[in-house]
C-alpha cells in the first residue's frame, strides 16, 4: 500500500525517520555508557570463567567479558531509542514528506499546510 500525498495526491512520499534516527543514536551513546559502567562486572564474571584455564584465561576472559558488555549496551539502547523515536515518528512528527510539492504530513491526521508565498 503506497501513502499519497493530500495536498498534491502524489505517490512519491517517503518517511523521513528523524525521531528515529536521533532516538537510535541517544541510545546508541547510552547504551555504550551503560555497558561500559556494566562491563566492569563482565570482566569479572569473564575472569571467574576464564579463572579454569588459569592466568592467560582470566585475562582473555576479563578482556572478552568487557567488550561484550559495551556491545550488547549499545545494541540494546539503539534498540530502544529507535522503538522509541519511531513512535514519535508516527505519532506526532510529520513523517511524510512529498518529493513532488514539499509538503509534510503525518498518516491518519489532517496537517495544515502553510501558504505559498511568491
Amino acid at each position: 500500500m503506497s501513502i499519497q500525498c493530500p495536498q498534491c495526491e502524489s505517490l512519491r512520499v517517503i518517511e523521513r525517520d528523524i525521531a528515529k534516527q536521533a532516538g537510535g543514536t541517544i541510545g546508541a551513546v547510552g547504551g555504550t555508557i551503560n555497558g561500559a559502567v556494566t562491563a566492569l562486572n563482565g570482566a569479572s564474571i569473564g575472569g571467574a570463567v576464564g579463572a579454569i584455564a588459569g592466568p592467560p584465561g582470566i585475562a582473555l576472559g576479563s578482556i572478552f567479558g568487557a567488550i561484550l558488555g559495551g556491545l550488547l549496551g549499545a545494541a540494546t539502547g539503539s534498540l530502544a531509542g529507535s522503538r522509541i523515536g519511531s513512535v514519535i515518528d508516527k505519532r506526532v512528527l510529520n513523517n511524510y514528506e512529498c518529493q513532488d510539492c514539499g509538503h509534510r504530513f503525518s498518516r491518519g491526521r489532517k496537517t495544515l499546510s502553510a501558504p505559498a508565498y511568491s
